[in-house]
């Protein structure tokens, strides 16, 4: 299994990435030659120019992106051959819009329609059938990964069924060793469907007659009983031993807080604050922050306009909100609702189809245009790109009391986006603010500038696709 940010991803979907990268400079290449089939001086030439490096690489990157946000890379989104050639069709469509747009922009990018129209299409048909043969070879030839579970209670059904999940990470859950008689726990093992494999004594025997090259730790109390001198000799022949909770994490992006205990968090890795990062990371706030206000400038005037016209009331709104460290300051954003949402009940969480949200404010909510003026909470200080969304004062009251490890959030600067925004649903309850931290907590055992600029990526698909704030 192949980790990037600590989570697991499919190495199916990393090496598509790769061949595809490589058949869309083919298709570009091959496009070209087609294109001065009669003149090898003129295809030496055109290859050879100071630009075409450049031309090439945002052709590339251009068509990656729009198959990413199209989910082509998404395999546990099953999709029948007609139907992926369809959505591969759209994505190439969305693309050659994208691109026409830049080349009207910036000319020194074109790569000259012959080339583009003969290149796209070649593009087309060597993407269909890669992928085609790539699932037939993959389901014939790709090796599977045998995992073994130590344990058979709870936590290793919770393992086993999020294992069971991930069918694009190619693994196969052979069994449950324990590590004394439990009937009530084997019970559990055998209503998952996978066999019970003995006891502890039994774990070297099975590791090698089941050929496992991974064993997950899944104990609730290992005091005592946990095999050590079993997984040292493991370990040492180069099978590897995972902690359940680190798997977990690692296969859903967030650390569960009903399964995860206090000492996990002290000698787990992660949780890496280094100077140097967030150093690079405020640098970054500061010139995306001053760069996203001016791009975003015209569109703020005409949002300003189109408020005072829906409504009466200011166009700006500010609220307290809880930063960095506990410390309070005003959050900017344009007013989504009516002036007098919260007279008469006070502060509440926000609703599906919330009946305080005016008509322009449900428009702003949804391609989260509402928050735009938050760029000047970054260049001040107060906020970051990327962090956790911060919470009202007397939520975050409320919330601190009933959700252990609430207050770990406020270790960072809070984001205009996070990783609990993009894989989250919008937040409406107190058990919607506990889920919501388990992310914002995986957030923060691996934060570094690169997982930030992921998360960006997956804003913008959010933000596009329109699948913003209620």
């Amino acid at each position: 299994m192949i980790r990037i940010f600590n989570q697991y991803v499919s190495p199916k979907s990393v090496l598509l990435v790769f061949l595809e990268v490589g058949f869309i400079l083919l298709g570009l290449l091959t496009g070209v030659r087609l294109r001065f089939w009669g003149s090898p001086e003129a295809f030496d030439s055109y290859v050879q120019a100071p630009m075409f490096t450049f031309q090439a690489l945002v052709f590339v990157v251009t068509l990656q992106m729009c198959f990413y946000y199209s989910d082509l890379y998404d395999l546990n989104a099953v999709r029948s051959p007609r139907d992926q050639f369809v959505c591969l069709a759209q994505s190439l469509g969305v693309a050659s819009l994208c691109l026409g747009l830049m080349y009207f922009f910036f000319p020194g990018l074109l790569i000259g329609r012959g080339v583009f129209f003969i290149s796209t299409a070649l593009i087309a048909g060597f993407i269909s059938i890669t992928r085609g043969a790539l699932d037939h070879a993959w389901q014939m030839a790709a090796p599977k990964q045998n995992i073994l579970i130590l344990g058979a209670g709870d936590l290793a059904q919770t393992v086993a069924c999020e294992l069971a999940g991930r069918a694009d990470l190619n693994i196969c859950v052979t069994g449950f060793v324990e590590t004394r008689p439990g009937s009530g726990e084997l019970r559990n093992a055998a209503l998952s469907g996978v066999p019970f494999l003995g006891w502890a004594e039994d774990l070297e025997e099975a590791v090698e007659t089941r050929k496992i090259s991974r064993v997950i730790v899944a104990m609730e109390n290992r005091r005592g009983v946990l095999p050590i001198r079993e997984l040292v000799r493991l370990r040492v022949q180069g099978v590897d031993i995972e902690d359940a909770h680190s798997t977990i994490a690692a296969l859903s992006g967030r650390i569960w807080l009903d399964l995860v205990r206090p000492s996990w968090f002290i000698f787990t890795d992660g949780f890496h604050r280094s100077r140097a990062t967030l150093i690079l990371k405020r640098l970054l706030d500061l010139v995306f922050g001053l760069l996203g206000l001016v791009l975003s400038f015209p569109v703020m005037l005409v949002t300003a306009l189109i408020i005072r016209l829906d409504s009466k009331g200011p166009v700006l709104f500010s609220q307290t909100r809880v930063g960095f460290q506990g410390k309070s300051f005003r959050l900017l954003k344009f007013r989504s609702m009516r002036v007098d949402a919260e007279a008469a009940s006070g502060a509440q969480w926000a609703k599906q189809n919330d009946a305080r949200v005016t008509r322009v404010g449900r428009f702003l909510r949804k391609y989260r245009l509402d928050e735009l003026p938050q760029f000047l909470n970054i260049i001040r200080g107060e906020m970051s790109f990327v962090g956790p969304r911060p919470e009202r004062p007397v939520f975050v009251e409320q919330l601190r009391t009933v959700i252990s490890y609430y207050d770990e959030r406020h270790s960072v600067r809070p984001g205009l986006t996070g990783w609990a925004q993009v894989q989250y649903p919008y937040g409406a309850s107190v058990e919607d603010a506990c889920r919501k931290l388990e992310y914002e907590l995986f957030y923060l055992k691996n934060m570094s500038v690169l997982f930030d600029l992921l998360i960006i990526f997956k804003t913008v698909r959010i933000i596009v696709a329109g699948r913003g704030g209620r």
